[in-house]
Formats: structure tokens, C-alpha cells, sequence
């Protein structure tokens, strides 16, 4: 699996399989390639030695290297890979198996004059380990009745929170489905096409109120320690703010703690012809009863 992100714009996942079966008689220094990946801008392909690059090694253990093949200088990458799961489930020992670096990839790096540039791991897994480990595939999530399917490797790379809910000990790694009693089914595929993208979803993807679903994306990327996502999302709502939305886009970022966004929102409250407006709206009086401390601050602002 590979992300990619930094100078890269943008990141991209690839599930790499081998037979395992099949490298037993393999020697060692024989190589299995990935294809061509396309991520952030440039070329790149997966080498794996499954029974190593080096004489000296045995055979013991399994080689791993990310290539730039693109005509490409100084891309800075971030490259995640490891092996997950076990036929009898899921175990925080699993994504032990868990490797990253970040490097500086370049066509005339000075380390590689005369051929590809390529950075990785020489002993990624020693295949006595490996021998006992298998992808883990899907995982099916629950909300409202509704069914979605999503890979455990793509979701645990991407957010802290799912790696320690689906390989640690929380009882959802060893479920084949978990549910969500608390998210709108539409805002979970949304926070799903991002972690599989890393691209903000349009807002008819989202569908109904485009301020209140960006909301509640906000809310979940918080929930699932999706920095970037939840980013995007407070400058979409800052982009798509009025008197209307106000109170509540501000009350989100309190309660998620987005701390730009709140500043934002007061210094556009504390503009006369804005302040004027939203103090009769119905969300301002709800803000007023509900988050009384917030409201001071909207006070002392503006000196009232």
C-alpha cells in the first residue's frame, strides 16, 4: 500500500498480492513487480524479492522497495507498507508488520547515478513471520439499515482510529461487520470516497443542505483523526458562510476544535452590517441558550 502526499498532490493505495505458495521456489534475488502506479503526479512501481535481494540473507526474509520511474526531481514521498490480518482474525500483532519511511525521491539523486531511484526495505518481514499472516480483506459497516463494504488496510493507513478499532483489541477486529448507530449513511461514503481519493466529495455526492452535510463530514473526519479532510472541510465552510449559517459553522468549530475557523466566524460577526442581521435569526438564539460561554465571547467581540 502507498501513500504519497507532502509536495505530492495528492496520495494513492495499491493492494499488492503474491501467492504466497508460489515463492517457496523461488530463489533468492528473483523479483516480482508491481504495475505501473499512478499517485500524485507520477509513476511509480512496488519491487518485491520474496525471498530476498542478498546471498547472505538465506532467503529469510521477504525485500520491499517503492520505485520512481517518472523523469520526475525532488518529490517528496511518504510510502506506508505492511501485511495485515490472519485467518482467524484480526490481532494488534498484525500491523506490527508496519513499515513507512519519507525520502526525497529524484531522477539525479547522487546515491543512484546509473539507475533507478528506489528506497525501501531490505528485511521488510522475515517470511517465518509472514508464513502466519494474510491480507485482511473487507469489513462491512452498518448505518440505518444500509450496508458499506471498505478494505481494513485502506481505512487503518488512512486514520489512526480505525488501525487501533480494527487491528488492536477493541472488539471490532475480529467483526466482519460493525455498526454505526450515530452517522447518516451519506456522509460515511463520503469520508470513505475521501480516505480512497483525497479529494474533497462535490456537494451533490453529499446531497441535502451542503453547509450542514459539510458539518457533519467535519465532524466525522474529527472523529476519525482525519486532519487533512477536516481541513478541507472547514475552509468549505468558511467559503459558503452568511448570516443564515453562521451560528451553527461556528458552534462546529468550537466543538471540533477548529481553531481558524472559529476565528473566522467571529471577525465575520464582528462586521457591523453582519452582527446587525444575525442577532435575530433563530440559530443565534439557540447559540445564546445552548453555548452560553461562546456567546459571551461574541459579546466582548463586538462590546456589548
Amino acid at each position: 500500500m502507498m501513500q504519497s502526499d507532502a509536495t505530492i498532490s495528492g496520495s494513492g493505495f495499491f493492494e499488492f498480492k503474491i501467492d504466497y505458495s508460489e515463492t517457496k521456489n523461488m530463489a533468492v534475488g528473483d523479483l516480482v513487480c508491481s504495475d505501473d502506479i499512478s499517485a500524485g503526479g507520477h509513476l511509480w512501481k512496488i519491487n518485491c524479492y520474496p525471498r530476498g535481494d542478498k546471498e547472505d540473507e538465506k532467503g529469510e526474509y521477504v525485500s520491499l522497495y517503492l520505485e520512481l520511474i517518472s523523469d520526475s526531481k525532488g518529490v517528496r514521498t511518504i510510502f506506508h507498507a505492511f501485511c495485515l490480518g490472519r485467518e482467524d482474525g484480526a490481532s494488534d500483532s498484525n500491523f506490527s508488520l508496519y513499515k513507512r519511511f519519507v525520502k526525497v525521491y529524484s531522477c539525479e539523486c547522487p546515491e543512484y547515478p546509473e539507475g533507478p531511484v528506489t528506497w525501501g526495505w531490505r528485511q521488510f518481514v522475515k517470511r517465518s513471520v509472514l508464513e502466519s499472516v494474510c491480507v485482511a480483506n473487507d469489513v462491512s459497516f452498518i448505518l440505518k439499515g444500509e450496508t458499506v463494504q471498505a478494505h481494513r488496510a485502506i481505512l487503518a493507513a488512512r486514520s489512526p482510529v480505525f488501525r487501533a478499532e480494527l487491528f488492536g483489541s477493541m472488539d471490532e477486529a475480529t467483526a466482519s461487520s460493525i455498526t454505526l448507530q450515530d452517522m447518516e449513511p451519506a456522509i460515511f461514503k463520503a469520508m470513505l470516497a475521501y480516505m480512497y481519493t483525497d479529494e474533497m466529495p462535490e456537494d451533490d455526492e453529499l446531497g441535502g443542505s451542503p453547509t450542514e452535510m459539510v458539518r457533519h463530514l467535519l465532524a466525522a473526519a474529527d472523529r476519525y483523526a482525519l486532519d487533512r479532510l477536516k481541513l478541507m472541510c472547514a475552509q468549505k465552510l468558511w467559503g459558503i458562510i452568511s448570516v443564515d449559517t453562521f451560528a451553527s459553522t461556528l458552534v462546529c468549530a468550537e466543538t471540533h476544535s477548529c481553531a481558524e475557523l472559529k476565528s473566522k466566524c467571529i471577525d465575520f460577526f464582528a462586521a457591523e452590517k453582519n452582527f446587525k442581521r444575525i442577532v435575530f435569526t433563530a440559530d443565534f438564539m439557540w447559540l445564546v441558550q445552548e453555548f452560553p460561554d461562546l456567546a459571551a465571547k461574541l459579546k466582548q467581540r463586538v462590546e456589548i
